[in-house]
């Protein structure tokens, strides 16, 4: 519901867009001129002022100077039955958001109104979000302030001052590698290198030589010696991204390292001390990876010393709103455009959508979309049609809606513990007989 004031000197055409919009659940208050409208809205606030033009006495021109003035936020809507080119550029020149020919579609008005205060809560939301980016949050990257998150922030801080091993876990695309460098930059070493390594990304031939480095002559090819990234690393950060992919060859040459604190080249028998501090990272289940005998155990135990399980999107929804303005602000300077903000129904879209690519995925969509927007606004054309296919799909049932978001909640919390059914009824605080019923009744 929006508080509207309406001026206009025809009593039955005011009376009549009044009614309207009353209807549509607004609240609604009248004047008959210029001049009692801009008495009223010296005393009193509105988010919509509609008005007429040509009146008696002071016109609408002058009403639109003074709700600009000390409404700034208000939407100014201006009518007249004596429109022309210099009229609607004098209306908007002065503050007015749109300009209307009469006679007036009703209907067409109350969806126009409906419109606007929807422009104008997503700017107003966008702002609020902008600001909160460039105030509350951290400097590691990681934006966003649902408890799964927040807890992520605090096992940062309480990590990265020491020289733990660590090992951070997370689907892929939830932000393993920002994790690894908030740990880095604040740590005593920020001023030293951080080197990180995707070990599924290099052939297993070449992991070995890319990690420890080679002397001159020691394979086919090697032509002269080749510093591994753990000496690059030097006494900074080395971090193994996925470090689930690295082959069973490699694995105790790393064990070595964090036991030894030592490294050989390929090709040397001359030991190397490193001071690399060592995090790792991964999407893959390495406990059971270490029952189906693809991971040593021991080096698991040396990995795990101190865990970061970050949540994926989908346990995040209440952050995806703050991601979006995040990406869209960077967006906005790397394609040297205006930041455009999120339509209501677009960023609703956005929040029914499971993410299975997770934050890597929302920021390719919302790079789509703000190529794709043709003004300040990003709408649900906009968006990829998987996301509005999915929010489509919704329930418009008010009962069954929550009933599809308390099985996808609950099926949520399952996976997080595991499977384990009773540990998730002690999460969503409720018995394990009203959680297996629940489930029965969405099979039924």
């Amino acid at each position: 519901m929006a508080r509207i004031l309406i001026v206009d000197d025809e009593s039955d055409f005011r009376s009549a867009v009044a009614d309207v919009l009353r209807e549509a659940s607004h609240d609604v208050h009248e004047c008959a001129s210029a001049d009692e409208g801009i008495d009223v809205v010296q005393g009193r606030s509105f988010d919509v002022v509609i008005t007429d033009l040509c009146m008696p006495g002071r016109n609408g021109n002058e009403l639109l100077r003074e709700a600009a003035l000390r409404l700034p936020e208000t939407i100014l809507i201006v009518m007249t039955a004596y429109g022309s080119l210099d009229t609607a550029i004098d209306a908007l020149r002065v503050g007015a958001h749109d300009y209307l020919l009469k006679p007036v579609n009703l209907e067409g008005l109350v969806r126009k109104v409906d419109l606007l205060l929807r422009h104008q809560a997503a700017i107003a939301e966008n702002h609020f979000l902008r600001t909160q980016l460039e105030i509350d949050l951290p400097t590691s990257g990681l934006v966003g302030s649902s408890p799964g998150i927040t807890q992520v922030h605090r096992l940062i801080a309480k990590v990265a001052p020491t020289e733990s091993t660590v090992l951070i876990r997370g689907e892929t695309g939830t932000g393993k590698e920002l994790v690894a460098r908030a740990i880095h930059q604040n740590s005593v070493r920020h001023e030293k290198p951080f080197v990180a390594i995707n070990c599924g990304s290099i052939p297993e031939t070449l992991l070995e030589s890319e990690l420890f480095g080679h002397v001159k002559g020691a394979f086919t090819g090697a032509d002269r010696d080749k510093t591994g990234l753990f000496e690059v690393a030097r006494d900074g950060t080395i971090f193994l991204d996925e470090i689930g992919e690295m082959p069973t060859a490699t694995q105790p040459k790393i064990l070595r390292a964090l036991e030894s604190r030592e490294i050989l080249r390929i090709g040397s028998t001359a030991p190397i001390r490193i001071a690399a501090r060592i995090i790792a990272a991964t999407h893959r289940d390495l406990p059971a990876m270490i029952a189906a005998g693809s991971f040593r155990q021991d080096l698991f135990y040396r990995l795990n010393v101190f865990e970061i399980v970050i949540p994926p999107l989908r346990d995040r929804v209440q952050d995806i709103a703050l991601l979006a303005a995040h990406f869209l602000a960077k967006l906005g300077r790397s394609l040297n455009r205006p930041v455009p903000s999120m339509a209501s129904d677009a960023l609703r879209a956005l929040e029914s959508y499971r993410w299975p690519g997770n934050i890597r995925e929302l920021a390719n969509v919302l790079e789509r979309a703000m190529i794709l927007s043709e003004g300040p606004l990003i709408t649900l054309h906009d968006l990829s049609g998987v996301v509005v296919a999915e929010a489509d799909a919704a329930p418009d049932d008010l009962k069954a809606a929550r009933r599809a978001f308390e099985r996808n909640h609950i099926q949520r919390v399952i996976t997080r513990f595991d499977g384990d059914k009773r540990r998730a009824a002690e999460a969503l605080g409720i018995d394990l007989s009203s959680l297996y019923r629940k489930l029965d009744d969405d099979q039924t």
